[in-house]
């Protein structure tokens, strides 16, 4: 199983905000997920960033690869 770290959308129309989960790379964006990693509110000023580095740090570990905007926002 091909394990990938993104985002899915939550929300509402025009009022987005995402989670950051851990899931099989085939599933759809919004499919179902193995595990909840935290949280992305890009409507906040700054935006807002809050994830568990551990586990993160855990499923990068494993070999799951991190999306480009996940790589992008859990750097900082």
């Amino acid at each position: 199983m091909a394990t990938v770290v993104r985002l899915t959308r939550m929300g509402r129309k025009k009022r987005p905000f995402y989670r950051i989960v851990a899931t099989d790379s085939r599933k759809q964006r919004d499919g179902g997920w193995i595990e909840s990693l935290g949280t992305y509110d890009p409507n906040t000023e700054p935006a807002t960033v809050k994830f568990d580095a551990e586990r993160l740090a855990y499923w990068k570990s494993v070999g799951a690869q991190l999306s480009d905007r996940v790589a992008k926002i859990t750097s900082n």
